[in-house]
């Protein structure tokens, strides 16, 4: 039997049973931070979920968020993923997802991340074999950036003949797992596409005025070490140019070689996403510039939860991928829309980057 035929095997088995269990799928959820927690509620409430269990490597942490769940979330240990699992979804702090995820696809459980780690991107990408395997979705980066990025960057390419050049930031932090992360990426090499190749930039450099969705508006934004080109070139093929920045400011800047002198508040505020496409429609030059606003772990919890549901609905072909490769994003879209993280759109005009000051 070929790996393509032992992945459809797989698929339809785990399809077989989903269907013959009463109540709706079994759903585990790693991490009850400031994300997961969350992921957790908003899951539990959907009636396309038949049970949710939450698993969490710090006790404390998951009985304080315990209090905020119902009857019906169970709570869990350990990091093994059952064979009666349908969906897994992973909020563990970076560095953590990727042994996680394997294990759920290894259950022929469909999985979804939400890394912001290039290290950990990558090595969740390379599951991509073994989750066509096993017959499975395994989606990579599905939080406020990357995630909602990547989703909105597939939306605005409709808009396009051809795509040359995909420009991301973020502003702001979830909780603290979060916010460590953003101190690390700061002052670690970041990763660009240019001309069709990749290139390593310091962290903190390539100022950039970014303008936000009120209230966040204008922010100077930096390189650093951030995943978004490796889930976006992918889906791209032929894009020239692909960045990602993050909004800092000078003490953030001064202090990022060093540790953390204090410890993250238990989480940021009103944080924003931007996603600027440049290319080619009707032999002009066009751009579009779409973004969002929310407390970043609250949307990272909007995206992971309405993707996890998405999938339950649609079940998309197997391998691992970011939500760039989405086939269709508007059904997933409104899914996220109608948890009050609305989408916009920049309405005016852009001045060429060679006249910009």
């Amino acid at each position: 039997m070929t790996d393509t035929q032992r992945g459809r095997a797989a698929r339809e088995r785990s399809e077989q049973e989903r269907e013959t269990q009463p109540g709706g799928v079994s759903v585990v959820v790693f991490g009850a931070g400031a994300t997961g927690a969350r992921i957790v509620r908003m899951l539990a409430a959907s009636a396309r979920v038949g049970s949710v269990e939450v698993r969490d490597t710090d006790p404390t942490r998951l009985q304080e968020a315990s209090s905020s769940f119902d009857d019906t979330v169970v709570l869990g240990r350990g990091s093994d993923v059952p064979d009666s699992t349908d969906l897994v979804v992973v909020a563990t702090p970076a560095g953590t997802q990727a042994a996680v995820a394997r294990n759920a696809v290894r259950a022929a459980a469909a999985a979804v991340t939400t890394t912001n780690e290039i290290i950990e991107t990558r090595d969740l990408l390379a599951l991509d074999q073994q989750a066509r395997q096993h017959g499975v979705p395994l989606v990579v980066g599905a939080g406020f950036m990357p995630g909602l990025t990547c989703l909105l960057a597939r939306a605005g390419a409709a808009e396009f003949d051809s795509i040359d050049e995909i420009h991301v930031a973020k502003v702001g932090t979830g909780g603290p797992a979060c916010a460590r992360q953003h101190h690390r990426a700061l002052s670690s090499l970041a990763i660009d596409w240019r001309d069709g190749r990749w290139t390593r930039r310091p962290g903190g450099s390539g100022r950039e005025l970014c303008w936000f969705p009120d209230p966040v508006a204008g922010r100077d934004c930096y390189r650093g070490a951030l995943p978004d080109a490796l889930l976006l070139v992918p889906a791209f093929p032929g894009v020239d140019r692909v960045t990602a920045r993050m909004a800092a400011t000078r003490r953030d800047r001064l202090t990022a070689p060093l540790p953390m002198m204090r410890r993250p508040h238990p989480e940021g505020g009103v944080g924003a996403v931007r996603v600027e496409l440049r290319g080619w429609r009707d032999s002009g030059r066009h751009v579009v510039v779409l973004g969002a606003q929310a407390r970043p772990a609250e949307g990272a919890a909007i995206v992971a939860a309405s993707t996890a549901l998405h999938l339950i609905d649609h079940r998309p072909e197997p391998g691992a991928a970011g939500l760039a490769s989405i086939a269709s994003p508007d059904g997933l879209l409104r899914q996220v829309a109608a948890r009050r993280l609305r989408p916009c759109k920049f309405e005016g005009f852009a001045l060429s980057r060679d006249f910009a000051v």
